[in-house]
């Protein structure tokens, strides 16, 4: 079938009646009156060799057909509108766009859901697919390939091509059982060694932070577990007598900071970790883009106070 016969406004108006199943309901939905919305049902079925719709008790029923085109044709009208709502004046509150967002575990679960209710309360009909991911190399290839709007997560590298904004840090900090042993002893690195402990290694190098620094000191520790989920964490460490170096903000926002205990590092000065928002230098002048990157910093602002909108 050749592209350049095809009216565009006929596809929206499939769209319609796929949606509403009847014809005035439609028009409605698209601003078209009934007789122009059965006009435009006529000509379909020329075009597409095909009754599409046949009427029911319960109103307009698709055909096989007009089912097999549903899909397809109703993701190639968002795209269509959501390129067309990048290249315009970005007006949050009428927007129905869709931004993709590459999350690693932790921002996922500190600011997305202060993230969705911002826009919830600004941009109602803004919607958001998010990927997950660990290793901060596949943030970049998801940029690289047009697959996320934006990713947060720790710092992937410096590039011209991706963009980086500081967002928030945060400080590590050792946890056990309320209970444990050491909670009520002055933790010194003897006794910090004499422990098992459980090590999280989203990106499975079975490497951390801890291990590097007594690698320096010539020292090393008893690895009893290693995870790559940082949010499993908490839960065994209340149920054991391990010991683990976490992120200050995994231990809050895990809920179990009531069954925790929180111990001094000895003799170990970790460097706090950064999070950073990453995009693509193409998406800089999309208003769109640009909004959704503002909305991102000043929510990690409002959570950590720490990162200016861009």
């Amino acid at each position: 079938m050749d592209l350049h016969g095809i009216d565009l406004n006929l596809l929206v108006a499939f769209d319609a009646l796929v949606c509403e199943r009847n014809v005035t309901r439609a028009g409605v939905r698209v601003g078209r009156t009934q007789p122009a919305m059965s006009a435009a049902l006529a000509r379909l079925r020329l075009l597409l060799k095909d009754d599409l719709f046949v009427r029911s008790a319960s109103g307009l029923q698709p055909t096989p057909r007009a089912l097999e085109l549903a899909g397809p044709l109703s993701e190639a009208l968002a795209s269509i509108q959501r390129t067309l709502e990048f290249t315009q004046a970005f007006d949050p509150a009428r927007a129905t766009v869709r931004f993709t967002l590459a999350l690693s575990d932790h921002p996922a679960f500190v600011m997305l859901p202060a993230l969705l209710a911002r826009l919830a309360r600004q941009a109602p009909g803004v919607t958001l697919r998010i990927k997950a991911y660990s290793a901060r190399e596949d943030a970049l290839a998801l940029l690289d390939a047009g697959e996320a709007d934006a990713a947060v997560g720790v710092p992937g590298g410096s590039t011209p091509r991706i963009p980086t904004l500081p967002l928030f840090e945060e400080r590590f900090v050792c946890v056990a059982r309320k209970g444990h042993p050491l909670a009520k002893k002055k933790m010194t690195l003897t006794r910090f060694l004499s422990c098992q402990h459980l090590l999280v290694s989203p990106e499975g190098d079975g490497v951390g932070h801890v291990d590097v620094k007594l690698a320096q000191l010539q020292r090393r520790r008893q690895i009893a577990i290693t995870l790559p989920q940082m949010y499993a964490a908490p839960a065994i460490i209340a149920g054991s007598d391990l010991l683990a170096t976490l992120m200050e903000g995994v231990v809050r926002a895990s809920g179990l900071a009531g069954a925790l205990a929180v111990l001094p590092l000895p003799e170990l000065d970790l460097a706090p970790v950064p999070f950073v928002l990453h995009w693509h230098r193409r998406n800089d002048a999309h208003p769109a883009q640009h909004w959704l990157r503002e909305q991102i910093a000043l929510v990690c602002r409002e959570l950590y106070g720490i990162g200016d909108a861009q």
